[in-house]
């Protein structure tokens, strides 16, 4: 029932970083918002990021999509039957949200959830914060969520028997980390059970490779700090980097996320490493980094790969003209 990753709240009194960060940085459009809250475009849909002007530095609530009203009262019904408190969106929370309806609920690690129909599309052309061709959206969502509990398995049956999501892998060490689909995304969400709380990151995908390549260059120049270096990952192949938030966690720059058929997947474990290269953690202790660079290396001397994508042959060097 659930479609998409419709949008993503945060607390911060840091709004003039904020402002910078999502125009310069990610290359969002930033949208004069009255009150305290301040919010970016992504697309054609009404708002996609949404920053309050609030103590506290980490997530106030994530929106999940679903493609019918009736939806809302079936999500209504099923949380209401296991127990979860569920509370119909005000009209002025749906206005102050640009939805048509939703309902709000808490999951077991104490998020705010957001459910929500028919967010306004706009008809102004995106205008984006920087020179960018666009995100990677629509059908899609707008990108993925990864957020720190204390029991991943308090959490997962509440994301997966309540509200539909579906597991497309997961690794159980050295803490258990789980990818959810919701759409053909090879994840729109994932949870780690650090033992902590708050924001992971999120993920915005882009729709060149230049876009992202751009963006590292402006963070190199110290308009950002990079947490995780440029590099690929071996569960959904995207391209991408991690820089810290005026906020501490993470937002991660990406391009050529994996695409799949949610009608046939099949859920699996991992265990070759979260990356193919790169991503060196610069954020971490120089042990820790030591680690995952160590698996980085076992995982090339294994030969494992991504497999080349057949719509994009200039990556592969394979143009008619031969350059």
């Amino acid at each position: 029932m659930i479609t998409a990753l419709s949008y993503i709240g945060i607390c911060s009194d840091n709004t003039e970083d904020w402002r910078q960060f999502g125009q310069k940085i990610l290359g969002m459009q930033l949208l004069d918002s009255g009150g305290r809250n301040m919010a970016f475009r992504m697309d054609d849909q009404a708002q996609r990021l949404i920053i309050a002007d609030e103590p506290g530095d980490t997530i106030s609530f994530i929106g999940w999509e679903v493609a019918e009203h009736g939806c809302l009262d079936r999500l209504a019904s099923r949380l209401e039957d296991a127990g979860y408190a569920v509370t119909a969106g005000s009209r002025a929370v749906c206005d102050r949200r640009l939805v048509s309806d939703m309902i709000i609920c808490t999951d077991p690690a104490g998020y705010r959830v957001e459910i929500v129909y028919n967010p306004v599309k706009v008809d102004e052309p995106f205008i984006p914060g920087r020179p960018i061709s666009g995100f990677k959206t629509g059908p899609y969502g707008m990108g993925h969520a990864v957020l720190h509990v204390a029991d991943a398995h308090t959490v997962l049956p509440f994301y997966t028997d309540i509200l539909g999501f579906k597991l497309s892998d997961y690794g159980l060490t050295p803490v258990p980390l789980y990818f959810f689909h919701v759409n053909g995304r090879h994840h729109s969400f994932a949870i780690v059970g650090s033992g902590r709380q708050g924001f992971h990151h999120f993920m915005v995908e882009y729709d060149n490779l230049d876009d992202v390549g751009q963006g590292y260059d402006l963070a190199l120049t110290g308009m950002a700090e990079i947490a995780y270096t440029l590099g690929r990952h071996t569960n959904d192949y995207i391209t991408s980097y991690y820089a810290h938030t005026p906020s501490g966690f993470f937002v991660e720059s990406g391009w050529g996320g994996r695409i799949i058929d949610p009608d046939s997947w099949q859920p699996h474990e991992t265990d070759i490493g979260p990356s193919f290269w790169g991503h060196d953690r610069l954020h971490l202790p120089s042990d820790l980094r030591d680690a995952f660079e160590q698996k980085r290396l076992d995982t090339a001397a294994k030969g494992h790969r991504t497999p080349h994508i057949s719509n994009c042959p200039w990556l592969y060097h394979q143009l008619e003209d031969g350059r």
